[in-house]
């Protein structure tokens, strides 16, 4: 470990092009993962927010909030499951609004709740809500009447909340009277009857997918979902993911032979000096040691450089670019990384092992 460590030390130019490319690549992995998560959170942040055990729907709906109708009777039914504490409705309209200094209308989605969510104060007066923080990069403040929807429903901004986007659009958060009222504008076709929501929030005790498997053999005519069911069937969402993930997984496998093809070549050039080593009594399983030890070094200290420049590329996306770097991102960045170098570096333990002495510094046939 020794002798690796030094030759890392006093030559590390030899090193230097395996290094660049590992960077390149961990830079690659951060972004990817980076602009999944953005682009997940822009999805999912306000079902994210509601911190309820599992979501009702309308049995035809296909998990679909806009599609979905939930009456009073089925409420109830709900309510009385064996489990269930507490039952409140939530609702959507998509539309565009108008911001007192805005040029061009923004996209909402303006969402009607009956309690407060994990995320979410109580319902604000009718005429008012609470505003996803992205809109103050809008130009909008605390205080500003934005007019919603093609009828212009005007709704005053009370206060900032944060995460909770639908679909990319930044959530607005307004008392039942309030959507409707929206909704009944934006959607003539949608408008809903007294007493009637998109969908179920449920709180419960419990484990989340024994409640929603009880209330789906409890009611009829209703499809329960687990919080993370909820949001995984969201539209795109699974596909976004599954999509980035492979890509990831593609190029978390380049990473490997990168490394396996560096220290391939490495060990055909040291051949002689292993060979001498061997016969000084080191055995192979030392040689194979060292060579994972200067592959994760070097893929170390790629994971540092890389790292350091993908976040000063988060911190520099424009606004419009969904690129978040969370921590947890970053820890399997660098797990994924250094598994793949080791396994990378493994590669070549058998050329080592098959390395003679005698023949390696000239000894013999």
């Amino acid at each position: 470990m020794r002798l690796a460590w030094r030759e890392l030390v006093r030559r590390p130019s030899r090193f230097i092009v395996a290094g660049g490319a590992l960077t390149l690549l961990v830079i690659l992995l951060l972004v990817l993962g980076g602009l999944l998560d953005g682009l997940t959170a822009a999805s999912t942040g306000a079902y994210r927010s509601l911190g309820v055990e599992a979501i009702v729907y309308s049995g035809e709906s296909r998990a679909s909030l806009l599609r979905s109708r939930i009456g009073p009777e089925e409420r109830a039914q709900v309510a009385g499951v064996p489990g269930v504490l507490a039952v409140h409705g939530i609702g959507v309209a998509l539309v565009a609004g108008w911001g007192p200094r805005a040029a061009e209308p923004v996209d909402l989605a303006v969402l009607g709740y009956g309690a407060p969510t994990a995320a979410v104060p109580s319902p604000p007066e009718p005429g008012t809500g609470f505003a996803d923080r992205t809109l103050a990069e809008e130009g909008l403040r605390v205080g500003d009447t934005v007019e919603v929807g093609p009828a212009r429903v005007p709704v005053r901004i009370v206060g900032w909340v944060d995460g909770t986007r639908y679909l990319a659009q930044p959530g607005l958060w307004v008392a039942e009277a309030t959507w409707r009222q929206v909704l009944a504008t934006a959607r003539p076709d949608a408008v809903l009857s007294p007493g009637v929501w998109q969908a179920l929030l449920v709180q419960g005790r419990g484990d989340p997918a024994e409640l929603a498997a009880r209330i789906d053999r409890s009611v009829r005519g209703v499809l329960a979902l687990t919080l993370d069911e909820a949001i995984s069937r969201l539209p795109g969402v699974e596909a976004q993911r599954t999509t980035f993930l492979q890509i990831i997984g593609v190029t978390v496998v380049v990473v490997g032979l990168v490394v396996a093809l560096f220290f391939a070549l490495v060990v055909l050039e040291r051949v002689g000096m292993l060979g001498m080593l061997k016969a000084l009594g080191a055995s192979g399983w030392q040689l194979a040691g060292a060579l994972v030890f200067q592959a994760v070094m070097v893929a170390g200290g790629a994971l540092v450089v890389g790292g350091i420049a993908s976040v000063g590329l988060a911190l520099a996306a424009p606004a419009g670019i969904p690129l978040e770097l969370y921590p947890s991102r970053l820890v399997t960045t660098a797990v994924a990384v250094l598994a793949a170098a080791t396994l990378g570096s493994a590669l070549s333990f058998r050329r080592v092992a098959r390395i003679d002495p005698a023949s390696a510094v000239g000894g013999g046939g």
